[in-house]
């Protein structure tokens, strides 16, 4: 194989302009330097590349062969480069961000709307899922970053940027009514029917933890996969639902749902940016959290 590249390079564009001037003009070097270049490829390759002949140079069969493969090479680094200039410019890529339903509706959605304005060439992916199930996305390096919820382990080498808070509360309709506007004890939610998410989510584990400080323990009715499920079932009166608040706000506001009140708060969350400091994020998912961190919404 010859081992100089830049020989190859000659012969692309002698062979692209059929001419030695202006292959030269192309290169920008001397002609007797293109023609040195050709005649050192044509030796180590122990044949004719070219015909030189009064209207130009001509590719020999051989040559015309190389050309085919050496053409596509080149082709192909100059579509690396456009895509490359594309990436930097922010007119192509993608960015891959991890999500559960809740940080997705309440807080990244908007940001994800401006980004898409800004640079509609860029493909956002988003990978939803629990907390726990983000942040094993993020070590697998399947998505870029992950908007998760607290609590979660701090993982080693994981940056964590908390952008917004959550409010945790227990939600009930009319059949419950009872409840209302008294100031209960949690131990009270023993007497009424639980419904709360299923598996290991970071809202089914804050609130379990919160309560067993307050020596209290949850036997649910219901475990559902999402928090608007929950939501719909407290409407149907089969329980008392534990979500996050911004979940029920319509229906709290329109006095369909009301929050069962407590004689101690429940501490508020954090929705966090988390990254992997063990490697660089691309340009595009760096802009958008750049957004993120301005935080205009």
């Amino acid at each position: 194989m010859i081992s100089n590249m830049e020989y190859y390079k000659v012969f692309y564009y002698v062979g692209k302009w059929g001419s030695i001037t202006d292959a030269a003009k192309e290169l920008n070097i001397s002609q007797p330097a293109v023609s040195q270049s050709i005649h050192q490829l044509e030796k180590g390759l122990d044949c004719t590349l070219f015909q030189r002949t009064a209207r130009g140079m001509k590719l020999t069969s051989e040559g015309n062969l190389l050309y085919r493969y050496v053409k596509r090479g080149y082709e192909q680094i100059d579509l690396g480069e456009q895509r490359l200039g594309q990436l930097l410019h922010l007119d192509a890529g993608e960015v891959r961000i991890g999500a559960s339903d809740m940080t997705l509706r309440f807080f990244l959605l908007p940001y994800l709307e401006k980004f898409h304005e800004l640079y509609p060439g860029i493909k956002v992916t988003v990978t939803n899922g629990p907390t726990p199930e983000t942040l094993q996305y993020l070590s697998d390096d399947r998505i870029d970053f992950g908007v998760v919820s607290t609590p979660f382990e701090n993982l080693q080498g994981f940056k964590t940027t908390p952008v917004s808070e959550i409010e945790d509360t227990f939600v009930a309709g009319r059949k419950f009514i009872q409840y209302k506007n008294r100031m209960l004890d949690f131990a009270d939610l023993k007497k009424v029917p639980m419904i709360t998410l299923e598996g290991r989510t970071s809202t089914r584990d804050y609130m379990e933890a919160f309560l067993a400080k307050e020596n209290v323990e949850i036997h649910p009715e219901f475990e559902l996969a999402t928090s608007d499920m929950i939501v719909q079932f407290a409407l149907r009166n089969l329980g008392v639902g534990c979500v996050v608040k911004d979940f029920a706000k319509e229906y709290l506001d329109s006095g369909i749902l009301f929050e069962l009140r407590f004689n101690k708060m429940i501490p508020k969350r954090q929705m966090c940016v988390v990254t992997d400091e063990s490697r660089p994020l691309p340009i595009a998912a760096a802009n958008l959290l750049e957004l993120i961190n301005k935080g205009n919404f």
